[in-house]
């Protein structure tokens, strides 16, 4: 049953009205109409109050949605309404007037996950409560016992590890992997090459599989070139659901060595992939794609393509100045170290490295390939790592990469800025990026717009 459209969100917004209604009765004459007046000021204040946190604090720059700015109106009004009617109100009325302001935030919470996606249907949000895992999940003790009983399963199987820190320090949940059917083939597996899957600034290992329709994504694409796709590790960037990283080094965590000296040599050592960066990609959503712009510029000896679907174009957590505070204490040089302008200049000519630019937005297709023309003074002009223009901020990434011999592409995908909308954006670039990487039985396609 879906969270994001039809009965579940509409029944909600019905019961919460239906309770606000009922707790505040039938009254009358001015103290009615100033409470009320009261009351939607509250609400409007609560708003404001919270988008000026929500700003603050750099997690976005736009509302989610106006049903989400809506409810939080509502929510301060409920609120308001109930203090200003309880004396004199019965019990049973005080009784729904509380029950309506908790509806009030349970309908804020569904406009936001709406505008998100990040709990599609019903099943994922249980699952997420509860901890409880879709039938292709299992742990490595249950993927051991595959391995002895030599099964060989015509669908992937998502498997939750535990990668050692060791490497970064860097506290973090159980992480999940993705293993095709071609995986479980040989003994030892066969040298697949390897996706590491980034989520968003608030985020899950289990996002993309689940919100993201990574895992129909990459079962529909193996049962079509006889089980292979690439081996695909969805890491935790953030070590909790609420601590945006942006996958930097700093105060907040170092996410870029768990990334790259936790995840991605267990992952090479645990599964059998190889190690070639030729065979190693990125994938991310939003702040993902900014992570995955990041890692990819920065360490172009670990990975050779990457797609980013509506990143933005550096790690940002709010203002210049505030992102260098909350995100690398202060030190200019710490974020120079991770702001992909600054590692793509510094860098100069890249050697063997593609990206594909997805952009939910209706916008041109514009392919660009990799050379080494001198990048004209005004290319780039108006470079904000912090926009939220999503077209304009792949259409500037990809002439700066291309200047600097990073073939690349702007392509469209359906949708809005939700992770439903990013389903689509991955199943329309995984086909290439499974190529460009060498999987087996998978075409190698050029970047949509050439030729």
């Amino acid at each position: 049953m879906s969270l994001i459209s039809g009965v579940v969100p509409i029944a909600l917004e019905v019961l919460a009205i239906a309770a606000l209604v009922t707790g505040i009765g039938r009254r009358s004459g001015r103290p009615l109409l100033r409470w009320v007046t009261i009351a939607l000021l509250t609400g409007v204040l609560l708003a404001v109050i919270v988008r000026t946190f929500v700003k603050y604090q750099g997690w976005s720059e736009r509302a989610a949605s106006l049903g989400s700015v809506l409810w939080v109106v509502i929510t301060g009004f409920a609120a308001a309404m109930a203090v200003l009617a309880w004396r004199g109100s019965r019990w049973w009325r005080r009784i729904v007037s509380v029950l309506a302001i908790f509806l009030a935030v349970l309908c804020g919470f569904s406009e936001l996950n709406i505008a998100t996606g990040y709990f599609p249907t019903v099943q994922s949000a249980w699952q997420r409560v509860t901890g409880s895992d879709p039938p292709q999940w299992i742990d490595e003790a249950a993927l051991a016992a595959m391995r002895q009983n030599h099964e060989k399963p015509t669908r992937g199987t998502m498997v939750w590890v535990d990668i050692p820190r060791e490497a970064s320090g860097f506290g973090h949940r159980r992480e999940l992997a993705y293993l095709p059917p071609a995986w479980f083939r040989s003994d030892p597996p066969p040298r697949l090459p390897a996706v590491m899957a980034i989520g968003a600034e608030f985020s899950h290992p289990s996002d993309w599989p689940e919100s993201g329709g990574a895992l129909k994504t990459l079962d529909e694409f193996a049962a079509f070139h006889r089980g292979n796709t690439p081996v695909v590790v969805f890491p935790d960037s953030t070590g909790t659901f609420n601590n945006d990283t942006e996958c930097v080094n700093g105060p907040r965590g170092n996410a870029a060595d768990h990334l790259t000296e936790d995840v991605r040599p267990y992952v090479i050592s645990r599964f059998g992939v190889s190690p070639d960066p030729a065979h190693w990609g990125l994938l991310g959503w939003s702040s993902g794609g900014t992570c995955a712009l990041m890692l990819a510029t920065r360490n172009p000896e670990l990975f050779s393509a990457f797609v980013a679907l509506d990143g933005q174009l550096g790690p940002n957590s709010g203002t210049k100045p505030q992102t260098i505070a909350r995100l690398f204490g202060g030190d200019a040089e710490a974020w120079a170290a991770f702001d992909p302008k600054t590692l793509i200049e510094k860098h100069g000519q890249y050697a063997n490295m593609a990206a594909w630019l997805g952009v939910s937005e209706d916008t041109p297709t514009v392919h660009r390939a990799g050379g080494d023309d001198p990048l004209p003074p005004d290319a780039v002009a108006g470079w904000d790592q912090y926009s939220e223009d999503h077209a304009a901020n792949a259409n500037k990434l990809c002439v700066l990469l291309s200047a600097h011999n990073v073939e690349c592409s702007v392509v469209s995908y359906p949708g809005d800025h939700t992770f439903t909308a990013a389903a689509h954006g991955f199943a329309d670039a995984l086909p290439w990026l499974a190529g460009r990487l060498g999987t087996s039985d998978a075409e190698q396609r050029p970047l949509p717009g050439n030729g």
